[in-house]
């Protein structure tokens, strides 16, 4: 959808469109919208309808999008969320989160640092809890904790692929901030993962490493040796 979103902008119609509503600072009609850029009514209401549809504009009636009685126009404005493309996948929110989370969640006596590794691993359990919720499954081996944890680290732009038993991810979300300070940075993302892992319901079978390799992520999973009875 991101992609589509910013080929949309491509379009000198649909740019200029979306440009006079972000300027404009107030919600406006199909009818100002046309005028403005040079087009009539029903060709700025299609393209206006493509770029909510893209998410890039969000529309309604009256005053933001609640529909008030009668023939109210329609209106657009911007749509809250941005759009960005990032190939390979980088997630500088996350971090900014999760520092956010350890400085007003820090605790007496405990290290700015130890509070960011702290909500990295809440932040990590949290995102595991929510796919194993998906499963609804019951106990679960190493393999299926393995396949879950895959599935999770697909969806958040980690590229795990297996090899030799071990899962590795080529993408570090945490790029270029962890080339700076590797130590810092992996560290947090070492914890985020390690509550990832915990979050699947692992129980131990698999575990987030920390195993630094050039061109790839610095964590990789690994099974764990069975636990004698």
């Amino acid at each position: 959808m991101a992609v589509a979103a910013i080929a949309a902008l491509d379009d000198d119609v649909r740019r200029a469109l979306y440009e006079y509503v972000r300027a404009a600072r107030t919600p406006v009609t199909r009818e100002a919208a046309g005028e403005a850029v040079g087009i009539s009514r029903k060709l700025a209401a299609f393209h206006l309808d493509k770029l909510v549809d893209l998410g890039l504009l969000r529309s309604g009636f009256g005053s933001g999008t609640t529909r008030r009685v009668g023939r109210a126009p329609r209106l657009y404005e911007p749509a809250p969320s941005d759009i960005a493309v990032r190939v390979p996948e980088r997630s500088p929110e996350l971090l900014a989160e999760i520092l956010v989370d350890a400085a007003t969640e820090q605790r007496a006596g405990e290290t700015g640092r130890d509070a960011a590794l702290r909500m990295a691993r809440r932040r990590g359990r949290a995102v595991g809890g929510q796919a194993r919720l998906r499963t609804r499954a019951g106990r679960i081996g190493a393999e299926r904790a393995a396949s879950l944890a895959h599935e999770v680290l697909t969806e958040h732009g980690y590229e795990p692929y297996r090899t030799a038993g071990v899962l590795r991810l080529r993408n570090c979300p945490f790029q270029p901030l962890a080339s700076r300070e590797p130590e810092f940075v992996c560290g947090l993302n070492h914890a985020y993962l390690s509550g990832v892992v915990d979050g699947v319901g692992a129980d131990g079978r698999i575990a987030a490493a920390l195993v630094p390799r050039r061109g790839e992520c610095c964590v990789e999973v690994e099974a764990m040796p069975a636990r004698r009875s």
